[in-house]
């Protein structure tokens, strides 16, 4: 007989954990049983955080994520504060706007900090800069591309910013389409890559992370959504990248980290904070709430 709870609509609970290994070594051989993680309590029922981006500061890190309460279904992105045995000590909101935000890429360029959340329920990727890092921001340019952008993650290569994004349209563009920017400014203006999509495959499209270079190589964390939305990642290695060219492989899929249980039904971001990484996992609550 099967269970009536799997007729239930699930709703996805995710789960921020931090690994005391740098990115690129877990992309490298993945998570191994020994790996000391450490784990951020749980939000209670209908909430939780996900999408953790970070920097390492004064030797402790400053969390970035994305909280999200089923009964509003709409994301506002908090500033969590951690002691030095990673415990939270503080947090609070640092960017709320009218539309649902996620995915808070924070990072240093040009002397400055910048922000570039999720938000393609807007209709345009906006870019923020820091006025009080790390509790003040505010929107300095609006990034028009060829669609609303999707988990937007920028990085550098060969004298040029890139944008690596998912298209705003179908279920299966938003987790299985791989679009590309490019500019010479961060604040653009910006143009897409002549081969978008330049990949198109659920296994190893959708961005989940932030680039790193190993040896050259362009290294990109991608969801798995062949069995379900965030359900696994990957590391896709750009191995040739310019204007009008475009050729990565993705790696196997990673394992998942020890301790995730019960949250075992998904892994979709992997992000670097100095010597340690970020990750969110996630479970499937088909409970009646």
């Amino acid at each position: 007989m099967t269970d009536w709870t799997q007729r239930i609509p699930g709703r996805d609970i995710w789960r921020v954990g931090l690994v005391e290994a740098p990115i690129a070594e877990i992309g490298r051989r993945g998570f191994l049983p020994e790996d000391r993680v450490h784990w951020l309590p749980e939000e209670g029922r209908l909430k939780f955080l996900a999408d953790p981006f970070g920097v390492w500061r004064d030797g402790k890190p400053l969390l970035f994520v994305e909280t999200y309460d089923y009964r509003t279904r709409h994301g506002v992105i908090e500033l969590i504060e951690l002691a030095e045995d990673f415990s939270p000590v503080a947090r609070s909101v640092v960017l709320r706007e009218p539309w649902h935000l996620s995915y808070p890429q924070v990072f240093e360029a040009d002397g400055d900090w910048w922000m570039l959340p999720e938000a393609h329920r807007s209709g345009v990727l906006t870019l923020y800069r820091a006025t009080a890092f790390p509790r003040g921001w505010e929107p300095v340019a609006r990034l028009p591309l060829d669609t609303a952008a999707i988990d937007a993650t920028p990085f550098r290569h060969d004298g040029l910013w890139w944008l690596a994004y998912s298209p705003k349209g179908p279920q299966r563009w938003k987790q299985g389409r791989l679009h590309l920017a490019f500019a010479e400014r961060l604040t653009g203006p910006w143009r897409p890559h002549p081969g978008n999509p330049v990949r198109d495959d659920l296994a190893s499209s959708r961005p989940g992370g932030t680039v790193w270079i190993e040896e050259g190589v362009i290294h990109l964390p991608v969801q798995d959504c062949t069995r379900t939305y965030g359900g696994g990642m990957r590391v896709l290695k750009i191995l040739s990248l310019g204007p009008d060219r475009f050729e990565a492989e993705a790696t196997a899929p990673l394992n998942t980290p020890p301790g995730a249980a019960p949250y075992l039904a998904g892994l979709h971001t992997l992000s670097a904070c100095g010597p340690m990484t970020l990750f969110d996992v996630k479970r499937i609550d088909r409970s009646l709430w």
